[in-house]
């Protein structure tokens, strides 16, 4: 894709990780886990200690949902339960000016969410975005980029959360029933993998300058 490589490291089945030294780009992406899992998932401490690595050495770390608050926390702000969850198709308002990967995208944005957690904007990082369920949806750092939405929802996983995680949803008013989920997806997918496409070209172009 664009001419990059790409390898997937599975922690739940133990895949061993890389060095910092080894790629270009890590992302770090979501799970039904917290961050404070440890004790159950033991292999949260070896990628937060990973995490933490590549901000030191300046690689560039793309945290997604989980992957966010991995990346918050490593950066110094403690991950919480947020007053709400949010899980279906919900607008995200972002400000970004002209330095930042989110450069180009809309003031609204309809996007992807599963999550119940927030944190507070990390120190030395730039807001982003931010939604009337949950301030911090995004934030920017030197070497870095945390977005608790997604951007890369397909159908097949929109029906693996819902199979496997839709006993969290609940009445909340951030919360859809499958049906509006499944709507939401059909309606929204597209605008969204374009989003993603853009996204990723503004980080492949930052990693390449």
């Amino acid at each position: 894709m664009r001419g990059h490589q790409f390898s997937v490291v599975r922690l739940f089945d133990r895949d061993p990780l890389p060095g910092p030294e080894d790629f270009d780009l890590l992302a770090v992406m979501g799970g039904p886990m917290s961050v404070h899992d440890e004790s159950e998932h033991s292999w949260l401490i070896e990628e937060k200690s990973l995490i933490a690595s590549c901000l030191q050495q300046g690689v560039f770390v793309l945290g997604i949902c989980l992957g966010s608050q991995l990346l918050a926390e490593c950066l110094g702000s403690p991950v919480r339960h947020n007053a709400h969850r949010e899980i279906g198709w919900f607008p995200v308002n972002i400000t970004a000016d002209e330095g930042s990967l989110l450069h180009g995208f809309p003031e609204e944005l309809m996007v992807f969410h599963w999550h119940g957690e927030t944190y507070d904007l990390p120190p030395s990082t730039a807001h982003r975005a931010g939604s009337e369920g949950c301030l911090v949806q995004a934030f920017e750092h030197a070497s870095a980029l945390g977005l608790q939405f997604h951007l890369e929802v397909k159908q097949d996983g929109v029906e693996q959360l819902l199979q496997h995680c839709g006993s969290e949803i609940g009445p909340g008013a951030f919360q859809q029933d499958p049906s509006a989920i499944r709507a939401g997806e059909e309606l929204h997918r597209e605008v969204a993998r374009r989003h993603l496409f853009k996204l990723l070209d503004a980080i492949g172009a930052r990693l390449t300058a």
